[in-house]
């Protein structure tokens, strides 16, 4: 299925921007005064926000001309999720009651790399079981 500009920009890139504009605004509130009491919940939390945008900027990226070139699709959703990541604890620097941590950062690049990976290999692993199947219809 072949879908135009408008239709591939509302489905891949539009689902992007919005997520990217939730963090911001996420970002811009002040700090809950309580959190809860797990270790380095705030850890996990940018971790898996950050897996949720590398996989949606792979999405994305897989619309692009570039699309067969797999390696750069991954490199270019790992390198936009965490220079987004990157701008959020910047972002985070000027909000009062916020601050911009360093930990934080490399949980979104972390995250960022898992959410990617993950997806790539359930996303590979599926086209190749479908395609193996003895008695599949093609």
């Amino acid at each position: 299925m072949k879908l135009s500009g408008s239709k591939k920009f509302i489905y891949y890139w539009l689902p992007v921007i919005i997520y990217c504009l939730l963090i911001f605004i996420q970002s811009s509130y002040h700090s809950p005064e309580k959190i809860p009491s797990l270790p380095h919940i705030d850890k996990v939390l940018h971790f898996f926000a950050y897996a949720i945008l590398g996989v949606l900027f792979l999405m994305a990226f897989r619309t692009q001309r570039f699309k067969e070139n797999i390696n750069m699709v991954i490199m270019l959703s790992i390198l936009s999720s965490s220079l987004y990541g990157l701008s959020d604890e910047v972002h985070q620097y000027f909000v009062p009651s916020r601050n911009a941590d360093i930990m934080d950062f490399f949980a979104d690049v972390m995250g960022s790399i898992f959410g990617v990976c993950v997806f790539k290999l359930i996303y590979s692993f599926k086209r190749r079981y479908k395609h193996d199947r003895p008695f599949s219809k093609k």
